[in-house]
């Protein structure tokens, strides 16, 4: 029996024609896309996957400066701490740090001439244990290098065009994935490390495992994004003013934003810094001791900051972003009447705040404690299984001395139904919209140039 009847294709032939079809434009794009993006998600599973422990990591590394032997005395005054610290890097200090458990050093940031300084102190005795660069540690080293701020906005770019491209990978690669009949494959492995269809097989199944937190991940990374979380961030926010409209109150704002002073949650990277009042005759500031035992009666989490004022119009910034999402908390205290101008926490944010914070929260390994970290290291391990795979499996198909692109459909109009999704895709992520683009042209190009280079048939 066939599927020829009378010279016409047989409906069963033809749906099996269509299925092909848009198997192999899946496939197609599915290539593309990881061509593209594999590289940076690598680094990305490594360093994020190493960013997780960074109190633990500075901990080790950093011991000489970041730990001392926890005692009974009374702690040294903040102010002679940063006095201390400014005989060891003469400057400016901005910011004071409180020690997050008993058994760590107290940080103090100082702007040099030769730019920010951290000074570690040990918080019972005053004594220097050292400096490094502000953000300096080995922690931060890796932060920067996850976020590729190292190397720009350009290069910071890339992050947003390969987060919504990763979204694109695991929804073809579900697509590519799916089951077919196959009794092997699917979430075990068939055959030896030697042959490709095992490396098939662990792209394919680290692939399902992993692609939930994948677009969780991409999802919850997006906020930090050079454009696309900068304009979600301002919408979020409305009016670029940072505080939920319950909080905005009629004290009078500097231009300087949070994010400028001090680490913050990206729900108050926009938050504008308020004034304090101008003083009354012979009022003086309150100075850093009595702002700190302010912050401490407001119930400031250890390990808060205290960004100082800068001129006879600023603050005294308290902030602190904990694990426990309750416990986020800022607060900004006229420097001379000690008022808090504005105090909010987590609960103050709004839904879309809440929600972002949480995502963000996770993201980092924080909301679950050791669980939520050694899950996302499993997750980050996955990753770069599901990025390593494919490039063996690429290699090991393609043929001598060309790319191996997957081949074109036999009807291009399968591919109009897969722009207009891809088009979707696009619009939600502008710069992975823009990218797109120029892959299509691209391929349209190479495609010519293909038909043209091939002999005529005889």
């Amino acid at each position: 029996m066939t599927d020829m009847t009378d010279g016409a294709i047989a409906p069963g032939a033809r749906r099996m024609g269509a299925a092909s079809d848009l198997y192999r434009a899946v496939w197609r794009w599915h290539f593309y896309a990881g061509l593209l993006v594999l590289p940076f998600m690598i680094t990305l599973a490594v360093t994020g996957g190493l960013y997780l422990f960074r109190d633990e990591i500075d901990g080790y590394l950093h011991a000489d400066l970041k730990r001392i032997e926890a005692q009974q005395a009374t702690r040294i005054a903040p102010s002679a701490l940063v006095a201390a610290a400014l005989e060891a890097a003469p400057g400016t200090a901005i910011k004071y740090i409180d020690p997050p458990a008993d058994d760590w050093s107290t940080e103090i940031t100082v702007q040099t001439p030769e730019g920010r300084t951290a000074v570690y102190l040990n918080q019972y005795s005053g004594q220097v244990l050292g400096t490094l660069p502000d953000r300096g540690t080995v922690a931060w080293t890796i932060r920067y290098l996850h976020s590729l701020r190292y190397f720009g906005p350009t290069a910071r770019s890339v992050i947003e065009i390969v987060g919504g491209f990763a979204i694109l990978l695991v929804a073809t690669g579900i697509y590519l994935w799916w089951p077919r009949g196959q009794r092997g494959g699917v979430v075990s492995l068939r055959g030896v490390p030697g042959r490709r269809i095992w490396w098939r097989d662990l792209h394919a199944v680290s692939g399902i495992f992993t692609g939930g937190f994948i677009v969780f991940l991409t999802v919850t990374g997006m906020p930090w994004s050079q454009h696309w979380g900068g304009k979600v961030n301002e919408w979020a926010n409305g009016r670029n003013f940072g505080y939920p409209a319950g909080l905005r109150t009629d004290v009078p704002m500097s231009g300087q934003k949070l994010d400028e002073i001090a680490k913050t949650a990206w729900s108050l990277e926009q938050a504008q810094i308020p004034e304090s009042d101008a003083p009354a005759a012979g009022m003086r500031p309150i100075g850093l001791d009595r702002a700190v035992a302010a912050f401490e009666s407001r119930g400031l989490h250890r390990g808060y900051s205290v960004a100082l004022p800068k001129d006879a119009q600023g603050v005294y910034s308290g902030s602190v972003y904990p694990d426990d999402l309750r416990q986020q908390r800022v607060v900004h205290l006229d420097q001379y009447s000690g008022k808090a101008l504005i105090d909010m926490s987590y609960g103050d944010y709004g839904p879309l705040g809440r929600a972002l914070e949480w995502g963000i929260n996770t993201h980092m390994g924080q909301t679950f404690g050791l669980t939520n970290q050694l899950v996302l290291v499993a997750v980050c391990i996955g990753i770069v299984m599901l990025a390593v795979s494919a490039g063996v499996m690429w290699w090991k198909r393609r043929p001598a001395g060309r790319l191996g692109v997957p081949p074109m459909p036999s009807d291009r109009k399968v591919l109009v139904g897969l722009l207009i999704l891809l088009g979707i895709g696009g619009a939600l992520f502008p710069l992975t919209g823009a990218t797109l683009l120029v892959m299509i042209l691209l391929d349209l190009v190479v495609q010519r140039f293909s038909r043209r280079s091939e002999p005529a048939s005889t």
